[in-house]
């Protein structure tokens, strides 16, 4: 593993404060077999919770 060096740590610094303010994702992203088994699982358990709010309002 490297070192890293007292300037590099600065450098990392002074970058990581000029980068844009972004929104963090808020679920994962991807074209692989298990981001897509676990992308159709979230979606299964959004379309669950919608549907558990429509009942429950109507």
């Amino acid at each position: 593993m490297s070192e890293r060096s007292l300037r590099k740590a600065l450098i990392r610094k002074r970058t990581a404060k000029r980068v844009v303010p972004r929104a963090k994702v808020t679920r994962i992203q991807g074209n692989t077999s298990g981001v897509r088994k676990r992308l159709k699982k979230l979606a299964g358990k959004a379309r669950a919770a919608a549907a558990a709010a429509t009942a429950k309002a109507g």
